[in-house]
């Protein structure tokens, strides 16, 4: 069956994407680049908050009306939506054929196979009228959480692949009263550590130019099995595997421990950046979010990462409106920002989830308001990104190219500290890491040459 499939959300969904693809390929279906090709399209989901949400129903939306049209087309719908009851009710309403979970996606062939039988003719064959391909009946259904799962390997990326996903555990164990995703990824399982490294040596020969290791909480590796490393070791292994950037999302601050801070500091190829979200700077607003810590243990951790590692770079996420936080509240999130200085932020106002508590017992708070904080928040980031970027000027950073930029005039690629960095596109001959001077900084990106360039350099020339 010729099969496209759509990945939204987190870096941690491409990945499952990876692994969906591998199974696939197993079971003899073919992948098709454009969606119009396709006989399955899956919707590999996001659902941790309202706006993902909105894509895939309006996405839904618009493959109903093919398929009224008389397209033969069978969907899917995979991920942390598919193992709501929002997203089970989403599916039938849209004729969905097939509903996947996270914590089973390896069920993919069953699945279609169950589905073939299903619209297989009265003869044994499949129908190809457009009757047969409209939605009868309830889906196929894989809502469990399968325990292999964690020991499945899944096949390094493409050839020219500079960045690789590689997920060490699932699921996750604290039950912030914002989020879905203990629902959606179910409880914390640390994958085998043999399973790990053998997914980062393939991608070293593989070429892979950086490794970034994933999970709702990288932090908790390990804690619930005495026969496992802890994070801060599994990290250094993973270091020495030899790949030459290493990177890791998302940690929890209730987690983070001096040995993980030490194993940055002292691992050459681990990247000086730290995501560490916060959420919020008041510890009244962090209460009701049910975050294990308090805001003197965030600048704690904070402290010691400055004191330990100059050069490093944090970022962080925030939650702006959550429920009852007053005028007081937000200006100690603003205060937060002012004595940390993120030079990167990811930053929404709050989006209620059904299914999660502080959607079943607090009220929201009107939109007008927390989009203004929003913005005033934006404005407080925008000063001190810029404060944090002009402090490159002048020096070199080592930058993964990726991507020609959307101008045409620049390749675009990432720090080690995870800066969006420009280059002139005549001085970059191929994709991977170089070597780059920075010139000129604003609140988002950094520009600069790339150190020994040859003006007569061969442009660098990628696929549209």
């Amino acid at each position: 069956m010729r099969t496209h499939v759509l990945t939204y959300g987190c870096q941690m969904n491409e990945y499952d994407t990876l692994t969906i693809q591998s199974e696939l390929v197993s079971g003899g279906h073919e992948l098709v680049d454009a969606p119009q090709d396709a006989e399955l399209i899956l919707l590999n989901t996001c659902a941790v908050r309202g706006k993902p949400v909105e894509k895939v129903v309006s996405l839904l939306g618009d493959l109903r009306q093919e398929r009224r049209r008389g397209r033969h087309l069978a969907i899917g719908l995979m991920g942390c939506l598919a193992q709501l009851e929002e997203g089970q009710a989403i599916a039938r309403k849209f004729g969905v054929d097939v509903v996947i979970g996270p914590g089973a996606i390896t069920e993919i062939l069953p699945a279609i196979e169950a589905l073939e039988r299903r619209r297989a003719g009265s003869d044994g064959n499949p129908r190809r009228d457009g009757a047969a391909t409209r939605h009868a009946g309830a889906p196929v259904e894989h809502l469990h959480f399968r325990d292999d799962l964690v020991e499945h390997v899944t096949p390094p990326p493409p050839p020219g692949t500079q960045t690789g996903f590689l997920t060490i555990m699932r699921g996750c164990d604290h039950h912030c009263t914002y989020c879905i995703v203990p629902t959606t990824r179910g409880p914390e399982v640390s994958r085998p550590l043999a399973a790990i490294l053998h997914e980062a040596e393939a991608m070293r020969e593989a070429g892979v130019q950086e490794v970034v290791l994933l999970g709702q909480n990288v932090n908790s590796y390990g804690l619930h099995d005495p026969d496992l490393p802890s994070f801060a070791e599994l990290l250094r292994l993973v270091a020495r595997v030899g790949i030459p950037r290493v990177k890791f999302t998302t940690s929890h601050p209730m987690n983070f421990t001096s040995d993980v801070i030490d194993a940055i500091a002292e691992e050459p190829n681990v990247c000086d950046y730290i995501h560490l979200p916060v959420q919020s700077g008041s510890d009244r607003v962090l209460r009701r979010m049910a975050r294990e810590y308090r805001r003197e243990r965030y600048l704690e951790i904070v402290r010691e990462i400055r004191t330990k590692i100059p050069d490093v770079v944090l970022s962080t996420d925030v939650i702006v409106g959550f429920p009852g936080e007053s005028e007081a509240d937000f200006e100690q999130t603003l205060s937060l920002y002012d004595e940390v200085r993120f030079e990167h932020a990811y930053m929404f106002i709050y989006s209620a989830r059904p299914g999660t508590p502080a959607h079943t017992h607090f009220d929201d708070m009107p939109r007008e308001l927390k989009t203004e904080r929003l913005g005033r928040l934006i404005e407080r980031q925008k000063h001190w990104s810029l404060e944090g970027h002009r402090r490159w000027l002048g020096r070199t950073l080592r930058v993964l190219v990726k991507e020609r930029a959307k101008d045409g005039q620049y390749v675009a690629g990432h720090s080690d500290q995870n800066h969006t960095v420009l280059m002139p596109a005549d001085q970059v001959r191929r994709l991977g890491l170089h070597q780059v001077r920075v010139e000129h900084a604003t609140p988002h990106t950094l520009y600069g040459v790339v150190e020994g360039a040859r003006q007569d350099a061969v442009p660098l020339r990628l696929a549209s």
